[in-house]
């Protein structure tokens, strides 16, 4: 039995080879009368695009790489241009009425923008996800089987990312711009700006002075911008940063839990926690309420991330909303415009975040 090739496409629908190409990779692109004729003559010949072929030709793999190692999986429950846009916007969710969908987790959304943008530009996604390998190992094996690879910054040594830079391009995902010498393409969202604004509407507006922010990782990228964005808003509104509480934690909620608890057995209670991300406000939450303190009346409780889980505590979180299935589009985009054009500058993606007001901070809302 003879196998159709998309000379027989082209010939079958009468278009050109060039246009097939443009149907099975860019579909968007073409007219939707020549795609449907495109599609119809691909069923009818029963026609199978040669990955490996293709990739032969162009002499690459047509796989890119997405790497997070050691992402914690405690259990909870359109295209842009790369802009810098640092904007953040300030809503009050009312219950029943969010506008946003979070994701389940925070790197959820990543890997489901990853994955859809990398279809949508004809290439498939391999993932490494090492929670129990070696990371500099699984990101040497994965930068043998990819054109480019996408790793979380502050996840690997410099020194790594550089040998691998020597064969593929590496973007980072998340942190603050890398120094000169570390001049990778980068995407982010506004961490600094977005943890300043929710702390000036803290010190602002809900009556809160003596504020605890509570740390992620110390080695954390993510964590010491919001960290960063925290001491602006205090000195903004005129406080010592140096009179601040720290606590210690490691954007688990199981950590988070045992500081709560240390909080309750000494008795000094600030009046909010300020938490570097969602998992660690939860973990708060889980057991401030149990034990009768009071939230927001007591303390204010606020997190980072927009995962489902604070959407649906109780109370809700107070929070701030990463747009995390277009950090994975971002990521991806940086990519194979890398792969296209290796002498470009470097690019930076640094995505706007949106703080969600809830009952976590601001007592009863509307429904």
């Amino acid at each position: 039995m003879k196998v159709a090739t998309v000379y027989d496409v082209a010939a079958h629908a009468a278009v050109s080879i060039a246009t097939v190409s443009r149907v099975l990779r860019r579909p968007d692109d073409v007219r939707e009368s020549t795609r449907q004729r495109v599609l119809a003559s691909v069923q009818a010949l029963g026609y199978v695009p040669s990955a490996s072929a293709r990739c032969l030709a162009a002499q690459r793999t047509g796989v890119l790489g997405l790497f997070f190692p050691g992402i914690d999986d405690e259990d909870d429950g359109g295209e842009a241009p790369f802009v810098q846009d640092l904007s953040v916007s300030m809503v009050v969710d009312a219950a029943g009425g969010s506008e946003v969908a979070p994701p389940n987790l925070s790197f959820d959304g990543v890997l489901r923008g990853s994955e859809r943008e990398a279809w949508r530009q004809g290439f498939a996604l391999m993932v490494g996800v090492g929670r129990d390998a070696n990371p500099a190992d699984m990101l040497r094996d994965i930068a043998g089987r990819v054109d480019a690879v996408a790793v979380l910054a502050g996840s690997v040594p410099d020194e790594l990312l550089k040998h691998v830079s020597r064969r593929i391009p590496v973007v980072l995902i998340g942190g603050p711009r890398r120094c000169a010498e570390m001049d990778f393409d980068h995407v982010s969202v506004s961490n600094r700006e977005g943890m300043r604004a929710l702390t000036a509407h803290l010190l602002e507006n809900a009556d809160a002075t003596d504020l605890a922010f509570v740390a992620g990782p110390a080695d954390s990228p993510d964590s010491a911008e919001r960290y960063q964005g925290f001491v602006e808003a205090l000195e903004g509104a005129g406080f010592d940063p140096a009179a601040a509480t720290i606590l210690q934690g490691d954007f688990s909620r199981i950590r988070a839990r045992r500081l709560a608890e240390t909080l309750l057995a000494t008795g000094r209670m600030p009046r909010a926690l300020v938490c570097a991300n969602d998992r660690t406000a939860l973990g708060m939450l889980d057991v401030l309420v149990p034990a009768g303190v009071r939230v927001p009346e007591d303390v204010i409780v606020t997190g980072f991330d927009g995962i489902e889980a604070g959407r649906l505590s109780t109370p809700r979180l107070t929070t701030v909303y990463q747009p995390m299935v277009e950090l994975g589009r971002a990521a991806i985009r940086a990519m194979l415009s890398r792969i296209e054009h290796p002498d470009q500058p470097p690019i930076t993606a640094r995505l706007p975040v949106k703080v969600l007001l809830r009952e976590s901070s601001e007592g009863t809302l509307p429904a």
